[in-house]
């Protein structure tokens, strides 16, 4: 089914950009002496808008500035040659039902009686000259595309300017990042474990001089300590992501949770290690987040593929107000970024709170 709804949509908007087309030529004949004024611009750039919506393009990504005109001159001949693309394909459908309405009740076809060699001869021709118009509906709607992003996108010179900017930006981050992850490394490590072994330390020294009962104490600390221990280690690197995988990973954060956490891994196959790290991290630090700083009772954790991005959502029903601007979700967003993901933040005051991040995984 999704194919044939996929072939209807394009169907849809190569239908709509030959109605369209014909909009673009009268506005473009009227506005023709006017096209020096700033209201005339502003339509054209309107108008160029909409047909990138059609075209299900983001028009964040094009400069539809002075190049609007310009591109909407440039798609009337596309769009008319999608019209008479889809004319011809009404025209081979009511053809179509004409010989099975004449044939199905006893009658001809312009005197062509329904025997089977023309019965098949029919179909064969009927098939051919449907694949050839289908193929022209997808090809009318794939060249739209290209002449809007060659019209109106950026020159191939300010897309690697961008690129290098947003590489360059992308490793100032993770840099910024990593710096901040061992800080907070340091002061788990010097505020938590450095100050329980030191009581650890003193409860055995008490115990030695005449208090033996100091020791269960002293067993307990130790057992806390470990836990600590344990705790900072995965947050370095979690060892068992290389062998237990991504799904069994999150279980064991779903597991060290304060809160309870739910947790839907559905993945056929292992991602690349990059995304699965990052995939993990995002997790672990929205899980995190949500138990010390949220008030939240249930964290979800929703892991899957959707074409080729690998999508982490992580929702809690807390009080929300969380930003992506905050020390560890910042860390988080350059984390994504640097392997070209997105990463969007939901959490409005009262919450919920929903964190999404898609990774590159083709």
């Amino acid at each position: 089914m999704r194919p044939v709804a996929e072939g209807l949509r394009l169907l849809a908007a190569v239908s709509l950009g030959a109605t369209t087309a014909l909009a673009d030529l009268a506005f473009l004949l009227v506005a023709l002496p006017f096209l020096g004024y700033p209201n005339t611009r502003a339509m054209a750039r309107r108008l160029a808008l909409l047909e990138t919506r059609r075209l299900r393009l983001d028009p964040a990504e094009f400069d539809v500035g002075g190049r609007a005109t310009r591109y909407l001159a440039l798609r009337v001949p596309v769009g008319v040659l999608g019209g008479l693309v889809v004319g011809l394909l009404l025209i081979g459908v009511v053809t179509g039902v004409r010989i099975a309405w004449a044939w199905g009740t006893g009658g001809t076809f312009d005197d062509i009686e329904p025997t089977w060699p023309i019965f098949i001869y029919f179909a064969l021709v009927g098939l051919l000259l449907l694949f050839l118009i289908l193929s022209g509906v997808v090809g009318v709607h794939a060249l739209e595309q290209r002449l809007a992003r060659r019209v109106l996108g950026p020159d191939p010179t300010e897309r690697l300017e961008r690129r290098i900017v947003e590489l360059a930006e992308s490793r100032a981050g993770i840099v910024a990042a990593v710096d901040s992850e061992r800080r907070r490394i340091e002061r788990d490590l010097h505020d938590g474990l450095q100050q329980r072994l030191v009581a650890l330390s003193m409860l055995i020294g008490r115990s030695r001089r005449g208090r033996p009962e100091l020791l269960d104490q002293a067993h307990e600390e130790a057992q806390q300590a470990l836990a600590e221990l344990r705790e900072v280690a995965w947050r370095v690197y979690p060892s068992g992501l290389d062998s237990l995988g991504l799904g069994e990973a999150l279980a064991g954060v779903a597991e060290r949770s304060s809160v309870p956490v739910k947790v839907s891994c559905d993945l056929a196959a292992r991602p690349p290690m990059g995304v699965e790290t990052a995939a993990y991290f995002v997790v672990c630090e929205a899980v995190t987040n949500a138990a010390k700083h949220a008030g939240a009772t249930l964290i979800t954790v929703d892991v899957h593929r959707e074409g080729t991005m690998i999508v982490v959502r992580v929702m809690d029903d807390g009080r929300g107000g969380a930003t992506a601007s905050g020390s560890g979700l910042s860390g988080l967003a350059r984390r994504v970024a640097a392997l070209d993901g997105g990463f969007q933040v939901v959490s409005p005051a009262g919450g919920p709170t929903m964190i999404v991040a898609e990774l590159p995984c083709g």
